[in-house]
């Protein structure tokens, strides 16, 4: 058997517990450094003909937003064949963008390849929420972090704004799908689009992260236990926690 036709069942039982190892270290000397995990990638450094070269196959849209992505933020941190990373540009703490795209009909037909990142604690009774209220908004509970994803910058910014009214009761779902869709359009044909023009909240940098609570203590000591049991009883399967 090759490594890549291993599945998770086939990796032995010293090897998973290396990864949770090394996983856990590694856990704890971030939380020491207090290392924000945008810092890497903004310290690396793409030229404009490495861009130009990425996108030089790409479909119109996302090579046209490349290239105005780059007229405001300089060329991108980081590149593969098929996506653009920006780190810490203007107020986003990530910018991904990619020549794969998504389909999305709301508020009409479009596909969706740029999403743009930044920190945001969203209270966990609002998840539902965001979600009936635009798929393309992102929440990442861990992380701390939520993404607009669409086709602009532009989009993104009023779909970020709506999501924080969202949050802090100042609208509902309904009232917020039709702003959201009088802005988009308002701002496509050049006229007032107040939610498309900045982010209008303060935007946290760091420290709205949610590691959730630890519960493997427990579940270590249980499995320990009973991996002995299966050895010395020549059963030795995996059992439930």
């Amino acid at each position: 058997m090759t490594n890549r036709d291993r599945a998770p069942e086939d990796i032995s039982t010293p090897e998973r517990m290396g990864v949770l190892a090394k996983a856990t270290a590694d856990a704890m000397g971030h939380k020491v450094r207090g290392e924000h995990e945008t810092e890497e990638g903004a310290h690396q450094a793409m030229t404009r003909e490495e861009v130009e070269a990425v996108i030089d196959s790409w479909p119109d849209a996302p090579k046209t937003v490349a290239r105005k992505m780059m007229e405001q933020y300089g060329p991108a941190n980081e590149g593969t064949p098929t996506k653009l990373f920006w780190y810490r540009n203007g107020p986003w703490k990530r910018t991904e963008l990619t020549s794969d795209v998504v389909l999305h009909d709301f508020p009409s037909p479009h596909s969706d390849f740029l999403t743009q990142f930044i920190d945001y604690r969203v209270p966990v009774e609002m998840f539902s929420v965001i979600g009936e209220y635009d798929g393309s908004c992102l929440v990442d509970r861990t992380a701390g972090e939520v993404a607009a994803r669409c086709d602009s910058e532009a989009a993104n910014i009023v779909t970020l704004n709506l999501m924080h009214d969202l949050v802090t009761g100042k609208t509902t779902v309904a009232q917020a799908r039709q702003t959201y869709a009088d802005n988009v359009m308002g701002y496509t044909m050049g006229r007032s689009a107040p939610y498309a023009e900045r982010l209008q909240f303060d935007v946290a940098q760091g420290g709205t992260e949610d590691p959730d609570e630890a519960m493997a203590g427990g579940a270590m000591a249980r499995q320990t236990v009973a991996k002995v049991k299966d050895v010395l009883s020549g059963d030795d399967k995996p059992v439930d926690t």
